[in-house]
C-alpha cells in the first residue's frame, strides 16, 4: 500500500462502519486536546486530523532530533546523580528522636559516634604496650583529620563496652560531620589512610557512615549490572512479541530516554532536598516496564490500524486518539499511586515518588511524541525485520503482525469465554487462593535496616558483626534521653532515678552535662529494637521530668516514631489512591461498579506479594538460595514502598483492559462479547508486558543489598499476580457476574460523565433506551462457536477497534 502523507487536515472516506461511530481507521484526531470527533466536516464518517495529531507528526525529523538533543543534555545533567543521593531517610525528621539526635550531634559529638574503627590485636591482647602505642597513634591521627570530632577509644577511657570480652579486639569512635554526602566524601578520603595493617594491629572501618556509604557503591554497582541483564533480556522478549526487529527496538528507546530524563530531574532535586539512592532502582524498573507498557500498547494499534488498510498519517492519528489517550490515562492513575509517598515525612519514601511520578509521566510523553514522529519516517518498515518469519513457513499467508496477532487474540478469546462459563467457580477458587497467599502478612514484625542488608563478605558488615557477638552490652540498642532546661545536681539525680526505676532498664549512665543541657545513656534488657525495648522507649517518655524537658533516641526510639509517622499517614495515602482512582476509573467507564472492582481486585492481586515478602525475607525461607541474611523483621517503610508501586501498576494493567471493554460495550451494548472482546485484544498485551517487567524488577532483585532484592522480586511476583491471575480470572469471572449491573450509575453521575467522562473509542453506545439494557437488534451475532474473535474484522471490513 503507497503511503499517503497528506497535508495536516486531510481525511480518507470512512470505512464500513460509516457514520455508526464506531472507532474506525478514518480517525485522526489526537489526545485531549485534538479536535473532536464530533466536529467532523466533510464526507460522513470522516475527521479532520486533530491538533496534537499535527503537532507530533507535522516535522518528525525535527522532532526527533530535538529528542536526541535534549537525552543527550540529560545524560550530561544527569551524571553523578547517584553519589549526590543517600541512603538513609528512614527516620521521620519531624520526630522525637530526630530532634534529641541532632541535638547530641551538636552538644555532644562524641554521644553520636558514626566510625568506628575496629582494631584486632591478633594473638596479643589490646592491653599490650605494644598494642596501645599504636592504638594511640591511630587515635591521635584520626583525631588530626578534618571533618572528625568526638573521637575517642578504649585505650582513653577503657571503658568496658568498647573492649571485645575475648580481650582481642577494641574500638575507636569517632564522628565524621556534615550532611551524608559530606560525611561519605570524608570517609573515602580517610578510610585507605587506616584500614588495613598497622604495626602489631589490623584496622577494619566500620559504623554507620561506612555500611550507608558501603550500601551506596553497592546498589550502584548492582543497579549498573541489572541494566546489564535487564536490556538484551527485554530486547529478545520485545521481538518475540512484535516479530520485528525494527518495532521491537522501539520500547526499548522510549524506556531509555524516560530512565535518562528521570536521572537529570533527580538530579535537579538533590540541589534542594534529600533523594535516597534507593529510588535510582525504581527510575530502572519503571522507566523500562512502563515505556515498554505504552510503547506494545500504541505500536500495535498502529500496525493494526496500517493492516487495516490505513495510510501512515491515517493510522498515526487514529491510534493517538484510541490507545495514545488510554495512555495518559493509565500514566495518570499510576502517578496518582505514585504520589500518595508524598504525605510521608520519611525521603525514602518522598524520593520514591519524586522518581516514579518523573518517570512515569517522561514514559508517556516519550511514547507519545517519539513514536508517533517514528511512524511517520518509517510507515510500513515498522514491521521491517521480521525475526520470526521462519517459523510461520507452512501457515496462512499475511503480515506477520496480524497472523500473530489474530491467533493470539482467539485464544484469549476463547479463555475468557471458558472462565465466564465457569464464573462462580473461578471466582471463588481465585479469591481463596490469593486470601491465602497472603496470610504469612498477618505475622509481620516491623524492625529497622541495618548492615545484614549488605552482603556478608562486606567490610562494614563484618566490623558490625565483629561489635554484635564479640563486645558487651546490646552495641546498638543504647537509648540516649535527652535533657534540656536549667538542671541542678538534685535535678539530674532524680530524674536518673526514676529512669532507673522504668521497667526494662539494665543500667543507666550519666548524665555526661553540657550548657544548660545532659544527657543519660540507656542500656535496655530487651534486644536493641525488639518489643520489649519499643515499650521502654514510650514508658522513658511518659515518665515526670520536672522542670527538665526531655526526648528519647536510640535505635528503638527511631523505630517507634517511623511507625507511628507511617501508621499516622497512612489513612491519608490509601484515602488519597482510593478516592483518586474511583474517580478516574469512573470518569474512564461511566459506571459506579467498576470502579470499586478495580479498586477491590486491585488489593487483592498484592497479596501474594505480602505473604510472600514475610515468609521468604522476615522468616528466612529461600535465604540460602536468595543470598541474604534475615534480621525476623522488615524494614518500615518497605510494605508502604511496594503497595504504592505495586498498586499503581496493577491500575496500568487494568485500565488498559477496561478501556477496550468500555469501548466494545459502547459500540454494542453487549456485556459478555464486551468483556471477551477486551480480554482477547490486551490479554497477550498484558502477559507479555508484565513478563518483560517481571524481568526487569527481578534483575533488579539480584542486588546483594536485601531492601533492594526484596523490593525487585516482591514487584515481580506482584505485576505477574495480577496479569495472570487477576486480570485473566477474576476480572472476567467477576464482570461475568455482575452483569449489566457493572454499567450502572444514578442519572446525575451519567450525565457527569456524558460531560467529563474519557474513553479511548470515539464511539457512541449501541441504540438503545438505557445503558445496561441494549436493543437486542443492536447486538452482533455470536460467532456460533467458530472461534473468530469478537469484534475482529470479516472479510471486506477494517479492523476499527482494538489496540
Amino acid at each position: 500500500m503507497s503511503e499517503v502523507n497528506g497535508p495536516p487536515g486531510s481525511a480518507r472516506p470512512s470505512g464500513p462502519h460509516g457514520p455508526s461511530g464506531s472507532s474506525g481507521a478514518s480517525s485522526t484526531s489526537g489526545p485531549p486536546g485534538a479536535s473532536s470527533p464530533h466536529d467532523a466536516s466533510g464526507p460522513a464518517g470522516a475527521r479532520p486530523v486533530g491538533g496534537w495529531t499535527r503537532f507530533v507528526t507535522a516535522r518528525p525529523r525535527l522532532s526527533l532530533l530535538a529528542a536526541l538533543v535534549i537525552t543527550v543534555l540529560a545524560v550530561f545533567a544527569g551524571s553523578g546523580v547517584a553519589d549526590r543521593m543517600g541512603s538513609g531517610g528512614w527516620q521521620a525528621p519531624d520526630a522525637e528522636s530526630s530532634y534529641a539526635t541532632e541535638a547530641l550531634e551538636r552538644e555532644f559529638p562524641a554521644s553520636q559516634p558514626n566510625l568506628l574503627l575496629l582494631v584486632d590485636s591478633g594473638t596479643a591482647s589490646v592491653d599490650d604496650p605494644a598494642v596501645a602505642a599504636e592504638a594511640a597513634r591511630i587515635t591521635e591521627r584520626l583525631a588530626g583529620e578534618p571533618g572528625i570530632s568526638g573521637v575517642t577509644s578504649y585505650w582513653q577511657t577503657e571503658a568496658p563496652a568498647l573492649r571485645a570480652e575475648d580481650g582481642r579486639e577494641a574500638l575507636i569512635a569517632a564522628r565524621i560531620g556534615g550532611d551524608e554526602t559530606e560525611a561519605g566524601e570524608t570517609l573515602e578520603r580517610i578510610a585507605p589512610d587506616f584500614a588495613g595493617e598497622s604495626g602489631p594491629v589490623t584496622v577494619s572501618v566500620g559504623g554507620p557512615v561506612a555500611v550507608q556509604h558501603e550500601m551506596q557503591t553497592i546498589i550502584q554497582e548492582d543497579l549498573l549490572r541489572a541494566e546489564l541483564i535487564a536490556l538484551p533480556v527485554t530486547l529478545v522478549l520485545l521481538v518475540m512479541v512484535f516479530g520485528s526487529a525494527v518495532a521491537a527496538l522501539l520500547p526499548l528507546l522510549v524506556g531509555i530516554v524516560a530512565i535518562l530524563g528521570t536521572n537529570a530531574v533527580l538530579r535537579g532535586l538533590t540541589e534542594f532536598t534529600d533523594v535516597s539512592v534507593f529510588a535510582m532502582n525504581l527510575t530502572t524498573a519503571l522507566g523500562l516496564g512502563l515505556a515498554i507498557d505504552y510503547a506494545l500498547f500504541i505500536v500495535r494499534r498502529f500496525r493494526e490500524e496500517l493492516d487495516a488498510g490505513a495510510d501512515t498519517r491515517t493510522a498515526v492519528g487514529t491510534t493517538l486518539r484510541t490507545a495514545g489517550r488510554t495512555v495518559l490515562f493509565s500514566a495518570l492513575t499510576v502517578a496518582v499511586s505514585l504520589s500518595a509517598m508524598l504525605v510521608f515525612p520519611q525521603y525514602f519514601l518522598r524520593s520514591f515518588a519524586y522518581a516514579g511520578i518523573a518517570v512515569v509521566l517522561l514514559a508517556a510523553a516519550a511514547a507519545l511524541i517519539l513514536l508517533p514522529a517514528a511512524f511517520m519516517l518509517l510507515g510500513h518498515r515498522v514491521n521491517a525485520l521480521d525475526l520470526r518469519r521462519l517459523l510461520r513457513r507452512g501457515r496462512k499467508s499475511g503480515s506477520g503482525a496480524a497472523v500473530a496477532a489474530e491467533e493470539s487474540d482467539k485464544g484469549w478469546a476463547r479463555f475468557a469465554r471458558l472462565v465466564m462459563r465457569r464464573a462462580p467457580v473461578f471466582a471463588i477458587v481465585t479469591t481463596v487462593g490469593l486470601v491465602l497467599l497472603g496470610l504469612p502478612f498477618l505475622g509481620v514484625k516491623f524492625g529497622t535496616a541495618d548492615d545484614r542488608q549488605l552482603p556478608a563478605g562486606a567490610e562494614s558488615r563484618v566490623v558490625q558483626e565483629h561489635i554484635r557477638e564479640g563486645f558487651p552490652g546490646s552495641p546498638g540498642g543504647g537509648l540516649e534521653v535527652l535533657a534540656e532546661g536549667e538542671g541542678t545536681p538534685a535535678a539530674y539525680a532524680d530524674l536518673k532515678e526514676r529512669i532507673e526505676n522504668v521497667p526494662g532498664v539494665q543500667r543507666v549512665d550519666g548524665p555526661v552535662t553540657g550548657d544548660a543541657v545532659a544527657y543519660f545513656s540507656v542500656l535496655p534488657e530487651g534486644e536493641a529494637v525488639g518489643q520489649e525495648t519499643q515499650q521502654l522507649v514510650r514508658d522513658l517518655r511518659a515518665i515526670p521530668t520536672g522542670s527538665l524537658d526531655t526526648s528519647v533516641t536510640g535505635t528503638a526510639a527511631v523505630l517507634v516514631d517511623s511507625k507511628d509517622a507511617i501508621a499516622d499517614r497512612l489513612p491519608w495515602a490509601i484515602g488519597i489512591i482510593v478516592v483518586v482512582t474511583l474517580l478516574l476509573v469512573f470518569l474512564l467507564t461511566g459506571s459506579v461498579l467498576i470502579p470499586i472492582q478495580a479498586v477491590v481486585l486491585n488489593a487483592l492481586s498484592l497479596t501474594a506479594m505480602f505473604g510472600a515478602v514475610v515468609w521468604v525475607f522476615q522468616d528466612g525461607n529461600l535465604s540460602g538460595v536468595l543470598a541474604f541474611t534475615s534480621t525476623g523483621d522488615i524494614e518500615t517503610t518497605l510494605p508502604v514502598l511496594m503497595f504504592c508501586v505495586a498498586f499503581g501498576l496493577s491500575m496500568d494493567y487494568g485500565v488498559f483492559l477496561l478501556s477496550r471493554i468500555k469501548e466494545e460495550y459502547d459500540r454494542t451494548g453487549d456485556h459478555e462479547r464486551s468483556v471477551t472482546f477486551g480480554l482477547s485484544r490486551t490479554g497477550g498485551l498484558i502477559t507479555a508486558a508484565a513478563v518483560i517487567l517481571a524481568v526487569v524488577m527481578v534483575a533488579i532483585g539480584t542486588s546483594r543489598v536485601t531492601n533492594t532484592k526484596m523490593l525487585g522480586l516482591g514487584i515481580a511476583l506482584a505485576v505477574l499476580m495480577d496479569a495472570m491471575v487477576v486480570r485473566s480470572l477474576l476480572v472476567p469471572a467477576v464482570m461475568k457476574l455482575t452483569g449489566h449491573a457493572t454499567w450502572w450509575a444514578p442519572r446525575p453521575l451519567r450525565a457527569f460523565h456524558q460531560r467529563f467522562g474519557l474513553s479511548e473509542g470515539e464511539s457512541a453506545p449501541a441504540a438503545s433506551g438505557t445503558k445496561g439494557e441494549p436493543d437486542g437488534s443492536e447486538k452482533p451475532a455470536a460467532d456460533g462457536g467458530t472461534g473468530e474473535i469478537p469484534g475482529t474484522a470479516r472479510e471486506g471490513e477494517k479492523v476499527t477497534t482494538g489496540a
